[in-house]
């Protein structure tokens, strides 16, 4: 078994028995101190390592951890994060369900002095978050729609061509910058007429996808095609997650693209998980955006440690994230195009992210 395959699986392995355990999850010596990590949920792999990562790196710094999976269930998650105040940790480390459920909650970590930082998605409508770690989400965006600019070959002048627009979960705060960042680039040709959404859903609230379901991105891609393209072909579909870009595939699969007859349009994607890549590899979906989890598991693990520490953590962004009641201090970390022309190089021999015989 590879490495990589065997760290999906005891990934996979070990939320299964903290999903188990509930409570009883904790681990750790505990001689630094006790963090909680409220995680959204274990049906993406990328949640799944996230996890799984920053308890093994709180656990070298001497903390005791106590990770949970909120199974995108919003209740769940407010209960778990109740509890782990019960049980007393320093510090929280949340990835929001729904960023804009937590103010309660969090007014009760700020009564028992717990320093919150907001993990990826930001937390919303609360005060009381000391910190954010995420990654340019804006710039995800604009990668994602340079790639079908390039490689449509829109500042060329070409077109028109036909897309459709994918958005990611409303409560979640980074879909709003995914999508503005995509239209940053896409809008000015939308305008002049070089690219054509033939079912006019332009907007968020039409392209949204609640907790980034693939199943619904599928069924959604299915009336998209049987309702606006029974006698033209899509080129290019903007997809805003790797999940629903698989989602989107199977749809149009299921009419005929990707056959000799009808070529599969440009699928955007992002995260990097796995299965993309096996799909990348097959000339199907085009392009996913790599953020390497790792890092960004390794700069919460840096906030919380500093906070427990009376220090300041280190921050590059001090304006961009105001989550209505405050401007969140932040760290982006930078997002990477991949295609099937560099996956290999960034994916394997750059990042050590994979091994080649994860793809064999």
């Amino acid at each position: 078994m590879t490495k990589k395959a065997m760290f999906v699986l005891v990934t996979l392995m070990f939320a299964a028995v903290l999903a188990a355990c509930g409570d009883d999850s904790a681990g750790g010596s505990g001689e630094a101190g006790f963090i909680g990590i409220a995680m959204p949920t274990q049906s993406s792999e990328r949640w799944i390592a996230d996890g799984a990562n920053m308890v093994e790196q709180f656990e070298e710094l001497g903390y005791k951890t106590d990770l949970q999976y909120g199974e995108d269930v919003i209740e769940n998650q407010i209960d778990q994060i109740e509890n782990m105040i019960t049980k007393g940790v320093d510090a929280l480390v949340v990835a929001s369900i729904d960023g804009e459920s937590l103010t309660d909650v969090l007014e009760q970590a700020a009564s028992m002095d717990i320093p919150v930082i907001a993990y990826d998605r930001l937390i919303r409508g609360s005060d009381h978050v000391s910190y954010y770690a995420t990654f340019d989400n804006f710039k995800v965006g604009v990668l994602q729609a340079s790639y079908i600019e390039e490689n449509l070959g829109l500042a060329d002048g070409e077109g028109p061509f036909n897309i459709e627009l994918f958005a990611g979960s409303p409560d979640d705060n980074n879909a709003y910058f995914f999508f503005d960042g995509a239209m940053s680039v896409l809008q000015p040709y939308m305008d002049s007429g070089q690219l054509v959404v033939q079912s006019g859903q332009t907007d968020f609230s039409q392209a949204a996808t609640l907790r980034w379901d693939g199943s619904a991105a599928q069924e959604r891609m299915d009336n998209l095609l049987s309702g606006f393209y029974t006698d033209k072909t899509v080129d290019a579909v903007l997809s805003p997650y790797d999940g629903i870009s698989i989602g989107i595939i199977s749809s149009l699969k299921g009419v005929g693209y990707g056959s000799a007859d009808l070529r599969m349009p440009i699928v955007t994607g992002q995260d990097a998980e796995h299965p993309s890549i096996v799909s990348i590899i097959a000339g199907e979906q085009t392009q996913t955006v790599f953020k390497d989890t790792r890092e960004l598991a390794k700069k919460a693990v840096e906030m919380a440690d500093a906070l427990l520490k009376g220090e300041e953590a280190e921050v590059n962004d001090t304006t961009t994230y105001d989550n209505g009641v405050k401007v969140v201090p932040s760290y982006l970390l930078e997002p990477i195009s991949i295609d099937i022309n560099n996956w290999e190089e960034m994916l394997i021999t750059i990042s050590g992210y994979y091994e080649e015989s994860d793809f064999e």
